[in-house]
């Protein structure tokens, strides 16, 4: 059978950006880089069939030329002729998977379409336009499996559990409940990162040379914070790989230089992290690794941030969120403001550059955006990124706040715009976080 999964293009609504100074305006980010694996992990699930995996966010840095997307999904289908084709999908890019699903149908109406993904887990009933067949939440693999072969045997999707199927613009979820499934061990599926060969070159952070890849330690989060999707998508689990099972990943993409532990928090289980560096000295791995490590982590082990910084460890992103304790209780952030402070010294001495992360309320005023630029003026980090404090669909701020949401765009969705009523006009508000991104030592951009 004949599949093809599709990464949906980035959303270019940025008001951030938009209305920033223009000196700032190189600083902010206009694309996140990466791989997606979660795609590559569905194609390894059924890797026995003939899969295609599509990476427009790719195909569009890597060619100023690329058709606009409806032309390129026609290509793709008339190219690939797939019996399936697959979409993952984050709030942001839900109108593009509504697009790319509406091509496919409208060139063959007997293609299954299939959408999984973020939002497919936390909104699966959103998923309503009758341009997608099968809603997949959760961690899917095996169910898409069972998907797959229901399709090529002509079966009934009903007796597949755990799915929702999309008929006469209804959703109806099948009876039953998918087998367990463990992602990061007993049914740890290894990406296939040959499907991204052609885009190696655009996966580069910065001023790198070298292509970067993303790199799974964990899944899930113990932490809650209110505006944080991780967590509620894998409903408050952790899931921990083995070292093993990472040394052997690490060891098979010598054409990836660069590592980004993809974790939403990579040290959690500090001795598992502790034995992993030692092991990846053992085995004479040599990387450039990019983690995302909390402040208080940091700040009460500086220890274990020094055999991170011997074994490779160069860039950390860390969330300082912000710089009162009140709003980093509000967030249940569960670290008080002085550790942002001590994690930048820990960081600093180990020769580690930090990315410091602070999200901005709706509410700041004047005296607001005042206060936080004197703050991280005096706590200076490499790479700084201030974005909007955002209702994710799905979150528990989003439930506190759904009455005060005022733009139901899903392409703003994406921490760049406020989607609530802000106290300063709109675009006063914006410009001034992006003035914000000038606060920073360095002058790369990642």
């Amino acid at each position: 059978m004949k599949i093809l999964l599709i990464n949906p293009p980035r959303s270019p609504e940025n008001n951030i950006l938009r209305f920033a100074p223009e000196e700032a305006k190189r600083f902010i980010h206009k694309r996140l880089i990466g791989p997606p694996l979660g795609l590559l992990t569905i194609a390894a699930a059924v890797k026995d069939h003939d899969v295609t995996v599509f990476d427009t966010k790719g195909e569009y840095d890597l060619a100023a030329d690329t058709p606009d997307l409806d032309v390129l999904v026609r290509e793709l289908v008339l190219k690939h002729k797939p019996d399936l084709v697959g979409v993952t999908v984050i709030t942001s890019e839900f109108n593009f998977s509504i697009d790319i699903c509406r091509t496919v149908k409208q060139l063959n109406p007997s293609i299954l379409t299939v959408a999984g993904g973020l939002h497919a887990t936390l909104c699966p009933n959103d998923f309503t336009d009758p341009c997608f067949d099968i809603v997949i939440p959760g961690q899917c693999p095996h169910v898409f499996r069972q998907v797959v072969n229901m399709k090529e045997k002509g079966g009934d999707f009903e007796s597949v559990p755990g799915i929702l199927i999309n008929s006469a613009a209804r959703l109806k979820r099948t009876v039953g409940k998918p087998a367990p499934w463990d992602p990061a061990d007993a049914d740890y599926l290894m990406p296939d990162r040959s499907h991204l060969r052609r885009w190696i070159d655009t996966y580069k952070v910065g001023d790198s040379p070298y292509p970067s890849t993303y790199v799974f330690t964990s899944l899930g989060c113990p932490y809650k914070c209110t505006f944080c999707s991780i967590w509620s998508q894998f409903r408050g689990k952790y899931y921990q790989r083995t070292v093993e099972s990472l040394v052997t990943e690490l060891k098979s993409i010598d054409e990836y230089p660069v590592v980004r532990f993809a974790d939403a928090n990579t040290v959690v289980d500090e001795q598992f992290m502790l034995q992993l560096f030692k092991r990846i000295e053992e085995e004479g791995i040599r990387k450039t690794f990019i983690m995302d490590i909390r402040a208080d982590v940091a700040a009460n082990r500086p220890d274990i941030i020094e055999k991170l910084a011997r074994g490779g460890l160069k860039v950390v992103i860390c969330g300082f969120e912000s710089f009162r304790d009140e709003e980093l209780k509000k967030y249940h952030k569960d670290s008080p403001a002085i550790d942002n402070q001590e994690a930048v010294k820990v960081f600093e001495q180990n020769g580690i550059m930090v990315r410091g992360n602070y999200v901005i309320p709706p509410d700041y005023g004047i005296g607001d955006f005042e206060a936080l630029a004197e703050y991280a003026d005096r706590n200076r980090v490499v790479y700084a990124g201030y974005t909007v404090l955002t209702p994710m669909p799905g979150t528990i701020y989003h439930q506190q706040v759904k009455d005060q949401i005022v733009d139901h765009n899903y392409r703003k969705y994406n921490f760049f715009n406020s989607v609530m009523e802000t106290v300063l006009p709109h675009d006063e508000f914006h410009r001034r976080i992006g003035s914000l991104w000038l606060i920073k030592k360095g002058t790369d951009v990642i």
